[in-house]
């Protein structure tokens, strides 16, 4: 059923709105005739929807992706974020969960606690003294192209990570370099997840990119919502395309 034109959010949203609220099942046109304009509605698996905003990559304008910042959203998204997550999570049993910076740490925090795990393990991106050049990895990703920075894995942590059935989680996966980054370092340390959870899964570009380090794993990796990249239409609407 439709939500009532009470509970219908003003549109367009202000910018501080995007990312606070999951809304009812139909709240918006996930087909409009003229396209997406300002905002891209996601759905959780039970339905409920999510605003997200649309922005335009660098170059021509004519491409997009629908944009989420989870350290931006309200507590209750990310807490329905999490707990899509674990559900995916569950089926795989694992015993550690690694949370990748910066924005995959609050949902890997979340998504450990629901799992009933102690702690997580959080990879880093500011090296410490005590790090090892050989358990990094470069990495970079659509939002910050030109921003390259370097992946580690804690030294001190591979007592908790060798031999166990390993749970990588992150907000997003678009392009997939930064998770091809994150399996990368991992191999090195002789480690291969059994799975990946993301708060979104942003089209399918990253399918091609992780399917060159191992073509097996991206079935299984799950996202809590999903995006498609979008491009611009004629009449100014934006539409979903295949990559």
């Amino acid at each position: 059923m439709s939500p009532s034109a009470t509970e219908r959010p003003v549109v367009p949203l202000a910018p501080h709105q995007f990312w606070q609220t999951f809304y009812p099942v139909g709240t918006f046109d996930v087909a409009p005739a003229d396209g997406f304009r300002d905002l891209y509605p996601a759905s959780l698996p039970d339905g409920r929807q999510i605003a997200l905003p649309v922005r335009v990559l660098p170059g021509d304008g004519s491409r997009a992706v629908a944009s989420m910042i989870v350290n931006q959203a309200s507590f209750a998204v990310e807490d329905a974020l999490s707990d899509a997550m674990a559900a995916y999570a569950r089926a795989y049993a694992p015993e550690i969960v690694i949370g990748v910076p910066t924005l995959g740490l609050p949902l890997a925090n979340g998504v450990a606690r629901r799992l009933g795990h102690e702690r997580m393990v959080a990879l880093g991106t500011s090296r410490k003294f005590w790090y090892s050049e050989e358990l990094s990895e470069p990495m970079s990703s659509i939002t910050s192209p030109e921003h390259a920075k370097r992946l580690y894995l804690d030294p001190r942590m591979l007592p908790l990570l060798e031999g166990r059935r390993v749970l990588v989680v992150d907000d997003v996966v678009s392009s997939g370099t930064s998770m091809l980054a994150v399996l990368k370092l991992l191999a090195k340390a002789g480690i291969r997840p059994v799975a990946a959870v993301f708060g979104m899964l942003q089209g399918d570009v990253w399918r091609q990119a992780l399917a060159e380090f191992d073509p097996a794993f991206a079935a299984h990796v799950h996202g809590a919502i999903a995006s498609p990249r979008l491009t611009l239409g004629s009449d100014g609407g934006w539409r979903s395309i295949a990559s």
